[in-house]
């Protein structure tokens, strides 16, 4: 069985970057949505990029933005460093392409029609998490995962929204989805990782 990886979103020093990497994280996102209580500067994101490629493991550092124009991401990508891009905005499905195969697009996911436009944007991997009026992502907030069930079988799929150590093995067990996105599920505190949380929650993954 294909293990579902593993990622932990709204990383905000290299320190905890490098222990998340220790502790099993598949990827690592690095939120540039100045509206979000994670955010980083390009600065505090490069450096964690650095940090997470000395590891030299297999894990990768995903830049999480929303709305931001085709030269601006380019240049953000070089700039910070990054592996991957995840478009969290009100992007178009033309505005992922010249991206691919280094970005996807989150979908936030509250009834059938949202999964309908999920599949109208392009490339191998998609995010969907809840749908929650105001909120770009990041609300702690859990959506129906029987939604997207015929999704992660279509699509490498990230699934998100709400999860933590407590109910991963659920999502896992019921979707196999090809990854499983944390943020608030494994924090102190908006941005305060707890490491504790994010061991108990890639053993529950693993275990699932």
């Amino acid at each position: 069985m294909t293990t579902t990886h593993v990622k932990i979103c709204g990383v905000r020093t290299a320190d905890d970057a490098v222990a998340c990497v220790e502790l099993g994280a598949s990827a690592l996102g690095v939120n540039f949505i100045r509206a979000s209580p994670r955010s980083v500067d390009v600065d505090t994101a490069r450096a964690i990029a650095r940090a997470v490629h000395a590891t030299g493991a297999k894990c990768i550092v995903v830049g999480v933005v929303a709305d931001m124009g085709l030269a601006e991401l380019r240049a953000l990508v070089r700039d910070a460093e990054l592996d991957c891009l995840q478009l969290h905005g009100g992007e178009a499905p033309a505005e992922l392409e010249p991206l691919l195969p280094h970005a996807y697009k989150a979908v936030r996911v509250a009834a059938a029609d949202d999964v309908n436009a999920a599949r109208r944007f392009p490339g191998e991997h998609l995010l969907v998490d809840a749908k929650v009026e105001g909120a770009l992502g990041g609300t702690g907030h859990v959506f129906d995962w029987t939604l997207v069930r015929d999704l992660a079988r279509e699509r490498r799929l990230t699934v998100a929204g709400g999860l933590h150590a407590g109910n991963v093995a659920d999502a896992v067990r019921a979707l196999r989805p090809y990854c499983v996105d944390v943020a608030s599920g494994v924090e102190h505190a908006p941005g305060v990782k707890d490491l504790a949380k994010v061991r108990a929650f890639v053993d529950a993954v693993r275990s699932a």
